[in-house]
């Protein structure tokens, strides 16, 4: 690194016809490879006539004076583009699941790159990325994809500073967000619709709906599940990997690598799912192609699942309302939160409370009336009724 020193600068006069007081200085900056170099820096500080020798002095050191205390930080050349390319997806992005990498390809392509792909990483400040997340929202996307934004610039941002290539506070910190409200309706099957789902549905979504359905599996785990992770003597399913659009992997998250019970109602399912299949080996898939290979979760979603759901009345169906109905049935029997979260494979009990739970009208009414019965009956609350003083004596 280059040896920081006090620095009074090079005052002098530019130019002829009109001349003006030049400062030039010598200023740390970070390379594209991530050294730290040094470069002259000139700044035009007024002209002759209008100022003094003196007071041009006194106007480079106040300029100055940040510098040499140390309050400047060196700045990168590199563009916002240029780190995403030749940086973060080659060294960042092998580490991130297949699924994530898609996601944040599609985000950087279809909106961070266009908007700030060639603004220099020091030049994009927290207002800059404040007026894009809120000009998004204005422009119909919702408050997910902000969150999603101002988060993806974050650690872009973040990975930048610890590689050194950035080395002032991350502007993305400091980005709001307005209040947020649901984008759509979110719906859970009933036991009513489970039933006619299962008659409408042919093989094998019929089978993945009610696997999904009683486990609260995801739709990778389940094309990702082979017979040796199906123990039928134990009444147990390890979720051991995942598929998702063309390669296996490990689950979502280190929660969902999990155990969970293999209920009575999907062993007779199950076991005829396997009598079809050719291949009896232990390491083949549970759900697969006349291949041998998984199936595709976007084909069965639109060409099985969606029709089945629009002849139903359910236009909103998908693989992900299985995973929402069994967190908010599970509960209505009576498990606990903990107990729908080791099911979902969720690290955090939040996710599981705000996201997948959703009340039920009917278990809600019922356990309403549970608490008018504990509280009082009909005849207690009349004689209670009975001792409360007039409203004109009541404390106003």
């Amino acid at each position: 690194m280059a040896r920081r020193r006090y620095q009074k600068g090079s005052l002098r006069k530019r130019g002829k016809r009109n001349p003006v007081w030049e400062l030039q200085w010598w200023e740390d900056y970070i390379r594209d490879n991530g050294a730290i170099g040094r470069r002259r820096e000139s700044l035009i500080l007024g002209p002759v006539s209008a100022m003094t020798k003196r007071e041009a002095r006194k106007t480079a050191d106040e300029k100055l004076c940040a510098l040499n205390q140390g309050k400047v930080s060196p700045h990168a050349t590199l563009d916002f583009r240029e780190f995403v390319e030749r940086q973060l997806v080659p060294s960042f992005f092998p580490t991130l699941k297949a699924s994530t990498q898609e996601r944040y390809r599609t985000t950087l392509n279809t909106h961070l790159l266009p908007a700030f792909g060639n603004h220099r990483l020091c030049d994009i400040r927290t207002l800059d990325i404040q007026n894009f997340v809120l000009r998004k929202m204005e422009n119909g996307l919702g408050w997910e994809s902000a969150q999603h934004f101002r988060n993806l610039m974050s650690r872009i941002f973040a990975m930048a500073k610890e590689w050194g290539y950035f080395s002032e506070n991350n502007p993305a910190n400091g980005v709001l967000l307005p209040e947020k409200k649901p984008a759509r309706e979110k719906h859970v099957l009933s036991p009513e619709q489970i039933s006619r789902l299962l008659m409408t549905l042919p093989a094998p979504s019929r089978t993945m709906c009610l696997l999904g359905l009683l486990t609260g599996l995801r739709i990778g785990e389940i094309l990702g599940l082979r017979w040796k992770d199906v123990r039928f003597e134990s009444g147990e399913i390890r979720v051991e990997q995942a598929w998702y659009r063309g390669s296996f992997g490990t689950p979502k998250t280190k929660a969902s690598k999990r155990t969970l019970p293999l209920p009575d109602a999907l062993r007779v399912p199950l076991m005829r799912v396997r009598g079809k299949q050719r291949d009896k080996n232990e390491d083949s898939l549970v759900f697969q192609t006349r291949n041998g290979t998984p199936y595709s979760d976007t084909n069965l979603l639109h060409k099985q699942l969606k029709p089945a759901g629009r002849k139903l009345g359910m236009p909103w169906l998908s693989w992900h309302a299985f995973r929402r109905t069994h967190a908010t049935l599970l509960q209505a029997a009576g498990a606990s939160l903990r107990d729908a979260q080791a099911q979902l494979g969720h690290t955090k009990m939040s996710t599981t409370l705000e996201i997948y739970t959703l009340p039920l009208p009917a278990h809600q009414r019922e356990a309403v009336e549970r608490l008018s019965q504990l509280v009082t009956n009909g005849d207690e609350l009349h004689q209670f009724r009975e001792g409360l003083p007039m409203p004109t004596e009541q404390i106003q």
